[in-house]
């Protein structure tokens, strides 16, 4: 008899889900979340409070509905991505949504609780291993791609993850098939065949997932950290897995490991130790019915749960408090202090390491980065702790402050760690700090209070981890709300924060010659060194530093939360409240979500922009600069939940302003203020200018980027690459900043959207203040820049070009196939063929062949040409290019098959499924803004695209569906492919096979004519790459870091052959545009 029970959780007033936690007789955890009520709507019969009980009997009666997954805001980072790079090529395919029906997707996910601590010393990554194999059929199920197949043929997805202490898995699928998703998907903990002939396949998945990330500085800098911890100690291991870890070794040491995935699984796959939780516009009733139904099978081993409690005090070792320098793959200059503190879980309801993280993460007045950037040490800084597993398990707490440091805080570091030490010294001496304490308390309150809607995979993850972690009431608040101020908690952790308790790393391309030890799984570079005594010694008595101090009281906290009336008629869109020769705005109150906030957009289009690649990188300068000359005043508007962002577009730049909008008016005005007073030091002006150049570099680090970039320069008319800027950049100085801005705002064509909790009149004055600020003059239209795209000729035509990484093996592949002009009718169609698309590009380019961990489709809108594209990573090491490029060709013939034997029934299915995704509601106001301000960016105001869309996709035929895919993809096709070739690609593969060389590193490197390479993003740790090209060993390598710190070598694509046979070569890019016919200035039209 299953052993069930409800109690009360936890929820904002502002959520009208309904909850119930039920326990199965097999140990199952499980939390019911029924969806049923429109967004916005208030229950009748149900009292919203903090705490309570709700009706579970009600009878709920609404249409099937979808997704609710956010809209990506591709608008880059102020580190010089502008939104022209990321968005001019939007992906078409997106979920998006409008409010015709009643409900999203449902979802749903559980968490074992174990994860990679728990994997066998002689099978590193064996956990992560099991989370592949799992879904690789079931004994109800047995095709491998089964669920695959059902989940995306009916609108979903799924996904998995493994960390320290615990494995996640989730999916998503319209609600009218979630109970039969719900069993095929539990058969996968209950009887997963884990087949034989699978292993092969998915261990070469886990590689190649290792191999993507293995350019990563943060998982770099991860591994290393863990040969710190104590010998024996779970933290110690190499989580990832690969093929050496999971194949190789165990071959060699006679392991089977087939027999350990099976034994992993009887051993902790266990009911008791799984939490679960499902979100669908059921009833708690029928959740309930169907999670015992099909839950209840899951096989419980009786055994004890998992812990690590024995081990303590995991960096307790004289290796750990000593001072490391690491050669990162990107550019960047980085000081990083760890502390490690016991686990800190217990005190969830104090949360004193996000009360620590506030106050030395703070950048306004008397911060420590308000005093690092005064004396141009430091651009950046964060302190805390991630909350994820390596940083926060049972058996560990890191602590960390790092400070992104400009060239000469590298040079004066000793004193950039001391000043975080008085600091910290401050902080003991004066105790904590009640009013601080509960600044941040009631703004966490106030952000729970009125939380925005979640996409419902998203949020049943979180909330399953979270039932590993807190007792019911607080699943949904856990991790959120700070519950009381405990001032000895607080002190004992700020206690711990001794500079004698650290250990020190620095991180910079200037160590390249200096660092002669080498992590074993990652190959990082790195050394370590005692830590000076004189530094010890000075650290022992710190001296009060009068400039450091507490943070004043934040006036950006909103106190007032009144539903503004309306003045003007409510409307189903954004309607045009201001059309003058200077300025078009546009409004829309917000009618559906009914909270205190708005968002606020504005696009300042200039002549001065987009001509030049010089321009561009005067406008990525001014909005760097403006960022750091607001962080003092305007960090507290940001912790206080308003959100401010620049971003850079094709003919000038956005602002984009949103939160609650008590206190809007106050950030909008701040930001324009400074605008207008513009100014900059030289040496301001000379740090962000090394940072941008930096960050160009580290941009085309990401062979992904870079073959977008270049896919982008060749098609579009004008289009300046991360490279091309990188180049211009060297000779401008700080008076081209200022003269390029005075001009900037003197003539402006401003278009703007409000909408949220304002009234039409509160709207208009936002414009009004802008252009009164800057007493702009209007520009004529026909001066604004216009984008067009070229007409890429009919065949094959690729672009082959070498990683700038040199010790990256990574390959990327996008096939590119241009159609024409777009309309609404016909992009609908190409979403439609992207969707039938994706499960069959995944099955065969990943599953069957094993190209590589990515593999997906993409439908394009290139500023109105259509077109949908191809995209593979894969490793140099494994396939060739061009045997890449053959099996991506394969792949379309394979899907050719697919459409001619497509029943019209099944056509039905997936085309009511994107239908379905159309129609999904949006989950919150922004999700509606970012609809919205798309069609105003792009010029077409198509408002109701969506309603067209689905009108033209009931009148699809499935002929015309495989009509159109024969058309673009053989007889008619123009292909664009665009290929960078990661180390140990093409030429090299091909002698490794051929038995000319016994081992990669017999080969002697080739001389390039470049060293390294340049970049855009400036976002930390992502998946970057390293340096140049293929050089001598260390001397050339130490070189390539020396210029990598100094950014003075200009950097250009090394390319690569094409044989006749393959198709055209583009060898020279310029000379090849020069031959292209240009399409006029296209929007897609109704």
């Amino acid at each position: 008899v299953n052993n069930l029970f409800q109690m009360a959780v936890q929820k904002s007033p502002s959520d009208k889900k309904q909850y119930r936690v039920v326990t199965l007789a097999n140990g199952l955890q499980a939390l019911l979340i029924s969806d049923h009520l429109p967004i916005g709507q208030q229950p009748d019969d149900v009292t919203v409070q903090a705490e309570g009980q709700t009706n579970d009997d009600e009878e709920l009666k609404s249409e099937d509905g979808c997704d609710a997954m956010e809209i990506d805001d591709n608008t880059g980072s102020l580190s010089g991505t502008s939104a022209a790079d990321a968005d001019s090529d939007r992906p078409a395919m997106k979920k998006q949504k409008t409010a015709k029906l009643k409900e999203k997707l449902s979802a749903a996910a559980l968490c074992v609780g174990v994860g990679s601590f728990s994997d066998p010393p002689d099978l590193p990554g064996l956990a992560h291993y099991l989370e592949h194999m799992v879904f690789m059929g079931s004994e109800k199920y047995p095709d491998e791609n089964a669920f695959d197949v059902f989940i995306k043929k009916h609108g979903g997805s799924d996904n998995a993850s493994t960390d320290c202490e615990r494995t996640v898995f989730q999916f998503e699928i319209q609600r009218k098939f979630f109970k039969e998703a719900l069993d095929r998907w539990a058969q996968f903990f209950i009887s997963p065949l884990l087949k034989a002939d699978s292993l092969e396949r998915e261990v070469k998945a886990v590689d190649s997932e290792f191999q993507m990330n293995l350019p990563a500085d943060s998982y770099r800098k991860q591994q290393l950290f863990s040969t710190m911890a104590k010998s024996g100690h779970p933290m110690a291991k190499f989580m990832w897995g690969n093929l050496q870890s999971l194949k190789h070794q165990p071959e060699e040491q006679g392991i089977s490991v087939h027999q350990r995935l099976a034994e992993f699984r009887h051993q902790f796959y266990s009911a008791h130790y799984m939490t679960l939780a499902v979100q669908s516009a059921e009833t708690l009733d029928n959740l309930e019915e169907w999670v015992k139904d099909i839950f209840s099978a899951v096989p419980n081993n009786g055994c004890a749960t998992p812990s690590f409690d024995v081990y303590k005090d995991t960096f307790d070792t004289p290796s750990f408090y000593k001072l490391y320098k690491m050669v990162p793959v990107k550019a960047v200059n980085q000081l990083e202090m760890t502390w490690s503190l016991p686990c800190q879980m217990r005190h969830y309801r104090v949360k004193p390491l996000h009360y620590l993280g506030w106050l030395l993460g703070h950048e306004g007045k008397g911060s420590v980065f308000a005093l690092l950037k005064k004396k141009m040490w430091a651009l950046g800084l964060y302190a805390g702790n991630n909350e994820l597993g390596f940083e926060h398990n049972s058996t560990n707490a890191v602590f960390n402050v790092i400070v992104v440091l400009t060239d000469e805080g590298l040079a004066h570091v000793f004193e950039v760690m001391t000043i975080v030490f008085q600091y910290i010294s401050m902080l003991k001496t004066q105790g904590p700090s009640r009013r601080v304490y509960e600044e941040i308390q009631t703004i966490e309150e106030l952000d729970f209070r009125f939380k925005d809607e979640t996409d419902p995979i998203d949020y049943v993850e979180n909330v399953c981890e979270n039932m590993q972690l807190y007792p019911p009431q607080h699943y949904l608040t856990g991790d959120i709300l700070m519950f009381e101020y405990d001032e000895q908690v607080l002190a004992e952790a700020q206690n711990l924060l001794s500079p004698d308790r650290a250990s020190l790393l620095l991180v910079s391309p200037q160590f390249a010659g200096d660092c002669p030890l080498r992590e074993p799984w990652f190959d990082t570079h790195y050394s370590v060194s005692d830590i000076p005594c004189e530094w010890k010694e000075a650290w022992k008595d710190l001296p009060e530093n009068l400039e450091l101090h507490l943070p004043t009281e934040n006036r950006f906290i909103a106190k007032d939360f009144t539903l503004k009336e309306h003045d003007v008629d409510d409307t189903k869109y954004p309607v045009k409240i201001l059309d003058s020769p200077q300025s078009r705005l546009w409004y829309r109150r917000d009618t559906k979500f009914n909270l205190p906030k708005a968002y606020i957009h504005f696009y300042l289009k200039s002549p001065l922009v987009g001509r030049t690649p010089q321009s561009v990188v005067l406008l990525d300068l001014f909005l760097n600069l403006l960022a750091q000359n607001l962080t003092t005043v305007a960090y507290d508007a940001d912790v206080a939940q308003l959100v401010y962002k620049f971003v850079a577009e094709d003919c000038g730049m956005v602002i984009k302003i949103s939160g609650f909008n008590d206190k809007l008016p106050l950030l909008f005005e701040t930001i324009v203020d400074y605008m207008a007073d513009f100014t900059v030091s030289e040496e301001m002006f000379q740090a962000v200018k090394t940072q941008l150049r930096r960050s160009y570099y580290n941009h085309v680090l990401k062979p992904g980027q870079l073959v977008r970039d270049v896919r982008l320069s060749i098609l579009e008319k004008t289009k300046w690459t991360a490279l091309d800027k990188r180049q211009a950049m060297g000779p401008l100085a700080r008076e081209d900043v200022l003269q390029f801005v005075s001009q900037f705002k003197k003539k402006l064509y401003v278009e703007g959207l409000v909408q949220g909790n304002y009234t039409c009149q509160e709207a208009l004055k936002f414009e009004e203040y802008l252009v009164g600020k800057f007493c702009c003059h209007p520009v004529p239209a026909n001066l604004l820049p216009a984008l067009r795209v070229l007409e890429i000729p009919q065949g094959d035509h690729i672009c082959r070009f070498k990683s700038f990484h040199r010790s990256d093996a990574n390959s990327v592949i996008t096939n590119y196939y241009q159609s024409k002009p777009g309309d609404v009718r016909r992009l609908a169609l190409m979403e439609l063929l992207v969707m039938l698309m994706e499960e069959p590009c995944f099955d065969y380019l990943r599953t069957q062949e094993q190209l590589g961990y990515a593999v997906f489709p993409t439908c394009r809108d290139t500023s109105g040409i259509l077109g949908f594209s191809v995209t593979v990573q894969t490793q140099a090491t494994n396939f060739s290019i061009t045997e890449a490029n053959a099996k991506m060709e394969k792949f379309l013939e394979e899907f050719d098959n697919v459409l001619k034997h497509m029943t019209e029934e099944n056509f039905a299915a997936q085309v009511n499924a994107l239908i379905t995704l159309k129609l999904c509601e949006d989950l919150h106001l922004g999700e509606e803004v970012d609809r919205n301000w798309e069609k105003i960016i792009d010029q077409t105001y198509l408002f109701d695209k969506l309603d067209r869309e689905i009108a033209a996709l009931q009148e699809f035929t499935l002929v015309q569906l495989q009509n159109w895919y024969q058309q673009h993809a053989f007889t008619d096709r123009h292909k664009l492919s665009i290929q960078a070739v990661g180390e140990g690609g093409s030429e090299t593969l091909t002698k490794v096979r051929e038995g000319e060389v016994e081992h990669m590193d017999d080969l002697d490197p080739a001389s390039p004519e470049g060293d390294c390479d340049s970049a855009d993003d400036d976002d930390d740790d992502d998946d970057d790459d390293d340096d140049g090209d293929d050089d001598d060993e260390s001397e050339e390598e130490e070189d390539c870091q020396d210029i990598n710190g100094t950014d003075e070598v200009e950097l250009q694509l090394e390319m690569l052959p094409v044989q006749e046979e393959e198709g055209t070569d583009i060898a020279d890019i310029i000379a090849f545009k020069r031959g292209l016919l240009a399409f006029p200035v296209t929007h897609i039209t109704c």
